[in-house]
């Protein structure tokens, strides 16, 4: 069988026209064939560098040096790839469009919370790290999930020493420390490069209950989208990433707002803050005292991850409150920046999990160079990014629009979006493939790491992928 075959489940037609007759046994059989085939597909893609040379001279299976000679032939390998997989690319793109149009709300609700970044100087430092990190968490937690289902581990079970339960104590723990983490720290961050800020324990009040409120419906949406994409057979690696995130922007954002008029009330401020702090350090110690192995794996691995990504995306923030002013003059940039920077790690992450899972199943080898299918794999990432992107721009100028916010003009958004977001596709691509690799080499999960390290490097590039394109194009 050729690796561009598509392959069938035993008795469709018959599930078909008695869906309803079939008994949960039978429906148990059918995921586990459906598991057995996309994991035999997999490995038979992984092989077709070994076949025969006739195949080998059609272009189905080029090696690197042969395709950076023969570029027509890469493209026509490149092309039937994509053929190949036109439901995962259908599947991701139905994901990545919901979240590009889904995040634009975000951004209309920063670009009205203008009075309150003026009102609480400092505050968008938090809002990328506050907002990435609920992406970091929980799109990490749908990677593992994504490769539990491929590889036959994943049960719809709350038992303690079950997957689901272990990934979803490790998780909470996560929110608590790593919300603690960056409110302190983002004090730091504004006190070392020279902004007035509010104070240590605003910063906790907004970073705690905005995120531990808003990561309870995440969590729960989450297990949900893994309960469904088991029993419906999804492609979890190419619809959790953007769900996730998105879902982590839509949520984050009104969470941090309601929490923000907590912030600067003196004495009940303080009070509130000591409380978050005692529930956050008891989180702390629960972790380290945890004997679940997989929860003990998945924190030993994300707590550094996580306090890097969180650095990361707090520098992020630091970018856009030195040149808040530009933004604030020209709201459209508000509006169209939550799903840019979603868009670029959703983008990452998608790659990077799919990575994962090819690893996962010895389908690739962690070479320095990517090996075919780790290139065609990430090829998918060329045509979600240019219709994603180009949505974004266009949404964001009308909704700009509709509701009387400066734009500098349809052109000059989708022309920004598109510049700034190939230079972000790139960025990301090239990040995934290499936390990947580098991850998985030092026998640690790539699940663990991918998604953080990219979704928070990409709010980073994509501040500065965006802030340059407009100084580039002169945009005013």
């Amino acid at each position: 069988m050729r690796w561009t075959d598509k392959i069938r489940t035993p008795d469709r037609t018959g599930r078909k026209a008695s869906r309803a007759s079939l008994t949960p046994e039978d429906r148990e059989r059918i995921r586990e064939e459906r598991r057995r085939r996309r994991i035999e597909r997999t490995r038979l893609v992984a092989r077709v560098p070994a076949q025969a040379a006739a195949q080998a001279a059609r272009g189905v299976a080029r090696a690197p040096v042969v395709a950076v000679r023969r570029p027509a032939l890469a493209l026509l390998d490149m092309f039937r790839y994509w053929r190949a997989e036109r439901t995962t690319l259908r599947q991701g793109m139905a994901a990545l469009s919901i979240s590009a149009v889904g995040n634009l709300p975000t951004g209309l609700a920063l670009g009205f919370m203008t009075n309150q970044l003026r009102a609480l100087p400092g505050l968008f430092i938090l809002i990328p790290a506050a907002i990435g990190m609920r992406g970091n968490i929980f799109g990490a937690l749908g990677s593992r999930l994504g490769t539990s289902i491929h590889a036959g581990l994943f049960q719809v079970s709350m038992d303690k020493h079950g997957v689901l339960y272990q990934n979803v104590y490790a998780s909470t723990l996560l929110t608590f420390m790593t919300s603690l983490f960056l409110g302190v720290a983002a004090r730091v961050v504004s006190s070392a490069t020279g902004l007035a800020s509010i104070s240590v324990w605003d910063f906790m009040v907004i970073s705690v209950l905005g995120g531990v409120i808003s990561s309870a419906f995440i969590l729960v949406l989450t297990v949900l989208l893994a309960r469904e994409g088991y029993r419906r057979d999804w492609d979890l690696d190419s619809v959790a990433a953007p769900l996730i995130t998105f879902m982590g922007d839509l949520i984050t954002l009104p969470a941090l707002f309601a929490a923000s008029y907590i912030a600067a009330r003196g004495n009940v401020t303080l009070v509130i803050g000591a409380i978050c702090a005692a529930i956050c350090s008891w989180a702390f110690v629960m972790a380290i005292r945890t004997n679940l192995p997989t929860a003990r794996r998945i924190l030993g691995e994300s707590v550094v991850v996580l306090a890097l990504a969180g650095t990361i995306d707090l520098v992020a923030g630091t970018v856009v409150e030195h040149r808040l002013e530009r933004f604030i003059a020209l709201p459209a940039l508000l509006v169209m920046l939550p799903a840019f920077l979603e868009n670029a790690g959703a983008l990452g992450g998608i790659v990077a999990s799919r990575l994962a899972s090819r690893l996962h199943l010895g389908a690739i080898r962690p070479r320095l160079l990517p090996e075919r299918l780790a290139a065609l794999d990430i090829s998918l990432a060329g045509p979600w990014a240019v219709l994603n992107f180009g949505l974004t721009g266009v949404t964001a100028h009308f909704i700009a629009v509709a509701t009387n916010r400066a734009s500098p003009g349809l052109f000059d958004m989708v022309l920004i979006a598109l510049v700034a977001g190939a230079f972000s596709t790139v960025g990301a691509a090239l990040l995934a493939y290499g936390t990947a690799v580098a991850t998985f080499r030092f026998g640690l999960d790539p699940d663990n790491h991918g998604i953080p390290m990219i979704t928070s490097s990409m709010d980073l590039a994509g501040v500065l992928a965006v802030v340059g394109t407009v100084v580039l194009l002169g945009v005013r």
